[in-house]
């Protein structure tokens, strides 16, 4: 009888481990750290108020971004993809530049995802409105500090970086944008 109970048991045993490995699967853990370089003078484009590294700082990075949802809570950040915004280089997905006035979007290196979400559209939810923009680029979560990154630091995991006309689209007064707490989904 008692090897019969451990028999049954056992597998009961098995699914629950692998349950609990496919939750962990589901956290995204820092990656790693880089430690920040002093931007060469007017060198970090601080517009739409763009952080710039400090030396010595030391930054964290991610290979991973949350799961994502129907309602994936994320953080919207100001990006301009114009030649000469904060964006830096062209956009990933197509290596070129992209009107501020599209609601276009980067979102974070998990999310972006080896670029399988590049010109797919993602809804966007917060302050009581919703808007669809598409996904142009990559908020890098593994680098920064350098020329490439425009001398800023690696984004933080949870990040969708959209362009004025995403803010504009929900409503946000303009003194507001910056960083502003959202869900989004694929559309």
């Amino acid at each position: 009888m008692r090897n019969t109970i451990l028999l049954v048991s056992l597998p009961i045993l098995f699914v629950l481990a692998l349950n609990c490995l496919e939750v962990e699967a589901q956290v995204c853990r820092p990656s790693g750290k880089i430690i920040g370089k002093k931007p060469p003078h007017g060198k970090c484009n601080t517009e739409d108020d763009s952080d710039c590294c400090f030396k010595g700082k030391i930054y964290t990075t991610y290979k991973c971004s949350p799961q994502v949802s129907s309602h994936t809570k994320a953080v919207l950040t100001l990006n301009s993809f114009e030649k000469g915004g904060d964006g830096g280089g062209p956009s990933e997905c197509d290596k070129k530049y992209h009107s501020d006035d599209r609601p276009i979007v980067a979102l974070s290196t998990g999310w972006f995802n080896r670029k399988s979400r590049c010109l797919n559209n993602i809804t966007i939810s917060a302050n009581g409105r919703s808007v669809v923009a598409m996904v142009v680029d990559e908020c890098d979560s593994t680098m920064g500090c350098d020329e490439v990154h425009d001398y800023q630091p690696p984004c933080a995991d949870n990040i969708v970086d959209a362009s004025r006309a995403v803010w504009e689209a929900l409503g946000v007064p303009k003194n507001d944008w910056g960083y502003m707490d959202i869900t989004w989904a694929d559309a």
